[in-house]
């Protein structure tokens, strides 16, 4: 967008040059759905300037096209197809380091004029509420200058998918209402990070390609002694559907399982490794292999039951049928909620 943004009053001293990194892959609308969201926030600080930097990663539905005709203030690259979420991110970031904050008006030419002040990373499947970067910024400024900032974001049903994370088993921070919540590490889908918090802990490590290197990010900011803060609120909302079951998909066999957890999609074992090496110890040893041992347990008990009997039917169907005192195939299977 590379533009300069509505704003209230404000001390020009203390303006706001925001680089926006986002990736995009095939997702044409929701991607031209985020940047509107983003073209609509209100509320900000006078000067408050954006420039969004935008890594495509080889779309084939015309995602860089459109976003150049609608948009033409957008930096985009395109790379191929084999680059992934947190690689493009780490090029986006590289990109933004060449210049930063925003110039021209909302929407047209004016490349960035200004070295930015914050980062903001965003997903391009959420789309920001009116008041989400009013909210992020003064957020900030309230918990100061060496924190980062999480924006939670809810689905279409009102619940939270994507936010802050705590403990050893990465729960889930609710937003508070008012106040800021503190978390440990964090999804990567909205988080703001000051220019003193990025020269302490830089980008995403190159290690994760695509998954894991959020809340690798955010341990090794907690580490160097930053502080991380969920914003008041939602900050936007994600109407995706639920992700592919991939290795939990019932009835694969055992290898199909393995080989779809272990991709680069799902934990890819070296990548694993380091973060539990990192993060985990002295639990690291078991844990490295645990989601591995799980998967297989997983799908060997999920065939065992799906086995077939005689004359075609589960013994689990059958339990299911005589406890219902029918014989029919609706007994307990046409639930729903099994």
């Amino acid at each position: 967008m590379g533009d300069e943004i509505r704003s209230m009053e404000e001390s020009p001293a203390r303006s706001v040059h925001l680089a926006v990194l986002m990736t995009s892959h095939d997702h044409r609308t929701r991607t031209l759905s985020a940047l509107r969201a983003l073209e609509e926030q209100r509320g900000l600080p006078a000067g408050t300037t954006l420039g969004v930097h935008l890594v495509d990663t080889g779309s084939t539905d015309g995602t860089p096209e459109a976003v150049r005709l609608r948009y033409p203030a957008v930096e985009v690259m395109t790379v191929g197809p084999g680059v992934l979420r947190s690689q493009a991110l780490r090029i986006a970031s590289r990109n933004s380091r060449s210049g930063g904050g925003g110039g021209g008006p909302l929407g047209a030419p004016g490349g960035p004029s200004h070295t930015w002040t914050h980062q903001l990373w965003l997903d391009d499947g959420v789309e920001l509420h009116p008041d989400a970067l009013a909210t992020l910024l003064g957020t900030a400024e309230a918990v100061g200058p060496d924190a980062v900032v999480v924006g939670a974001v809810r689905n279409a049903y009102g619940d939270t998918v994507y936010s802050g994370r705590r403990g050893r088993s990465l729960a889930l921070v609710e937003p508070g209402e008012h106040r800021p919540e503190r978390c440990d590490t964090y999804d990567g889908r909205v988080v703001l990070l000051s220019r003193a918090v990025y020269d302490l802990v830089g980008d995403p490590d190159k290690v994760f390609r695509h998954r894991m290197g959020d809340y690798d990010h955010g341990c090794r900011a907690r580490r160097a002694g930053v502080h991380a803060f969920v914003a008041p609120g939602h900050a936007g909302v994600c109407a995706d559907g639920p992700d592919a079951p991939g290795s939990r998909e019932p009835g694969i066999g055992v290898r199909e399982a393995l080989r779809r957890v272990t991709s680069v999609r799902e934990l890819p074992p070296r990548q694993w490794c380091v973060y539990c090496l990192r993060h985990t110890w002295p639990w690291a040893p078991l844990l490295m292999l645990s989601p591995y041992a799980r998967t297989a347990a997983r799908a060997t008990l999920g065939r065992w039951r799906g086995r077939d009997g005689p004359y075609g039917l589960s013994s689990a169907r059958r339990r299911g049928e005589r406890r219902n005192g029918r014989r029919g195939a609706e007994a307990r299977w046409g639930d729903p909620r099994r």
